[in-house]
């Protein structure tokens, strides 16, 4: 319910938690798969009637609480003039990547006319789901973003943006400003087209120093989360014992990745809202073994400002009766 995940990202007490999955639509669904054999991802993600029915299929399984939209986080690389496409066994490959200090000076075109198709998916989403869920817009994170155009693919490390980072730090610096303009201008556009809730996925961000995190990303994470009036959620992996930087960051919610022990994170962050963080891996366990594990996260985060969700994206090859099951686990709790 849309009342239930907004009562619980402001810190109130709620008769259970709400839920939903990173990653929700998804190619663990037969019929996301089945959809899919007609379109390209990047058809998909920009066709808003494909997109909309695609977002809506966990809806229709599963009654999650909040109803994530169907895009990518490297959509905002349009505005700035970077291309890329998807490759079987690879993921998203940028096919013009950062190469010198130079390539790092970009305008950044409009983000409205040429991301339109976000704004009719949010609406179409608005429209048919009303107060039975949650809408949630989502991007990805400056470092995160520059990560991928300075590697041309994904990494393990990124050495490339770290590498620009000692080399070059102006450029460095330039790069990661020019994606917080344009994503300052995304989650706004999400909000004007009726988003309830936006997350901000900077995943990689915990390859960063938490000095360096301090110094060049958290005032670029105010700033976005800062520009819109919805409450925000912020997810970064890896920065277990640097939850501090998380609930400085501006957000109203601090996303949890699995590593993180939900007791300890309760008690470092205080009465900060949280979100997650059953391990995605335990979903390939037996139904049971998903109930009770998510109930122990349950019963470790409290009834107080707490939402329900895996620790990263669900995995493909997820069975889809242990997704329900994690979806019960919430909806059953005593």
């Amino acid at each position: 319910m849309k009342d239930l995940f907004l009562a619980a990202a402001r810190g109130e007490q709620t008769e259970r938690p709400p839920v939903w999955m990173m990653r929700q639509a998804g190619r663990y669904l037969p019929e996301y798969r089945e959809l899919r054999e007609d379109y390209t991802f990047l058809e998909a993600i920009s066709t808003p009637e494909v997109a909309a029915e695609i977002s809506l299929q966990p809806w229709e399984r599963f009654q999650p609480d909040g109803i994530v939209m169907y895009s990518d986080i490297l959509t905002v690389l349009e505005p700035l003039g970077f291309s890329y496409h998807l490759e079987s066994g690879v993921g998203p490959v940028v096919e013009n990547p950062v190469e010198t200090p130079a390539d790092t000076e970009r305008d950044h075109g409009d983000v409205r006319e040429q991301l339109w198709y976000v704004g009719d998916l949010i609406e179409r989403l608005s429209a048919e789901l009303g107060s039975k869920a949650a809408v949630l817009g989502f991007a990805g994170g400056p470092f995160t973003l520059a990560a991928y155009v300075c590697e041309g693919q994904s990494s393990r490390s990124f050495m490339e943006l770290r590498r620009l980072r000692a080399e070059h730090p102006a450029a460095f610096e330039r790069l990661l400003r020019a994606f917080t303009d344009v994503l300052i201008e995304y989650v706004t556009y999400q909000e004007e087209a009726g988003a309830d809730v936006i997350q901000l996925f900077d995943t990689y961000a915990g390859l960063l120093s938490p000095a360096d995190y301090r110094e060049f990303l958290l005032p670029l994470h105010q700033e976005i989360l800062n520009a819109v009036d919805l409450p925000t959620i912020m997810f970064a992996r890896n920065l277990s014992g640097n939850l501090d930087l998380l609930a400085e960051s501006g957000a109203d919610v601090v996303g949890l990745d699995w590593t993180v022990d939900m007791t300890q994170a309760r008690d470092e962050l205080g009465d900060m809202p949280v979100q997650g963080n059953l391990d995605p891996a335990l979903l390939y366990g037996d139904p049971e073994t998903v109930t009770d594990r998510t109930r122990d996260i349950i019963a470790d985060a409290g009834d107080t400002g707490h939402i329900l969700n895996l620790g990263h994206g669900v995995d493909r090859n997820t069975p889809t009766e242990n997704v329900e099951a994690f979806f019960e686990a919430a909806k059953t709790v005593e």
